[in-house]
């Protein structure tokens, strides 16, 4: 369904997903794995905000991601507030081998959704699968905390690049579906002059539709 590279064709969607959570859960990692399929063993706590891109193909339209990554430090909190405007899916990144970063969550959940459109496409992320020998936080902890708050939920691993892929595609993905329901609904509410079945209908991403969507991937790879 989504292929990936850089196209010399015109951009059909523009949409910035941020990257939120503790400082050293991976963030960055994530981000290098899924833009460059990268992964350097020495990294550098991010400063304010970084962002890269990368170029996906899905439902044969072309869709350029720019994804942001924040610095989880507790000092550059203000400032990255700012820069979840505009943002149209977030990615909530934990550390599985320590507790402390995934209790952390409902704080950022919070913080999210106080600064970001009601309508944004979250996904809670549990990275270093790879670790699974100093596991801190259970699988099914997980799936608990993202059922109840309505969030897409997988594990990963951005230096086995496990999961990575998935968990950007299908961030993507939902986004996409709501923008394909928006261009829709707004074709035939125009067209003709005639009244849709769909005309009137508030596009939003649901409580119900996101639980069955979390219901449906069965949350975690």
């Amino acid at each position: 369904m989504a292929s990936y590279g850089e196209y010399n064709q015109k951009i059909d969607y523009v949409f910035k997903i941020v990257l939120i959570g503790d400082s050293a859960v991976g963030k960055t990692q994530l981000l290098n794995r899924f833009a460059r399929n990268e992964f350097f063993f020495e990294t550098k706590a991010t400063i304010g905000v970084e962002f890269q891109t990368r170029t996906v193909v899905l439902d044969r339209k072309i869709v350029k991601a720019q994804i942001w990554d924040t610095a989880g430090q507790e000092r550059y909190r203000a400032v990255t507030s700012a820069y979840y405007r505009g943002a149209v899916g977030a990615m909530l990144v934990y550390d599985i081998t320590k507790r402390q970063t995934f209790e952390n969550m409902a704080r950022w959940l919070e913080e999210l959704r106080g600064h970001a459109d009601m309508n944004i496409v979250i996904m809670l992320v549990g990275n270093k699968s790879d670790l699974g020998a100093f596991r801190a936080v259970s699988t099914e902890d997980a799936k608990e905390f993202a059922e109840k708050e309505s969030l897409f939920f997988l594990e990963t691993s951005a230096l086995e690049a496990t999961n990575v892929e998935s968990a950007f595609l299908t961030v993507l993905t939902e986004i996409y579906k709501m923008v394909s329901k928006k261009t829709l609904i707004a074709n035939e509410e125009q067209g003709n002059g005639s009244v849709s079945l769909l005309a009137g209908t508030k596009i939003v991403l649901s409580t119900e539709n996101q639980e069955a969507q979390v219901a449906k991937k069965g949350c975690c790879g």
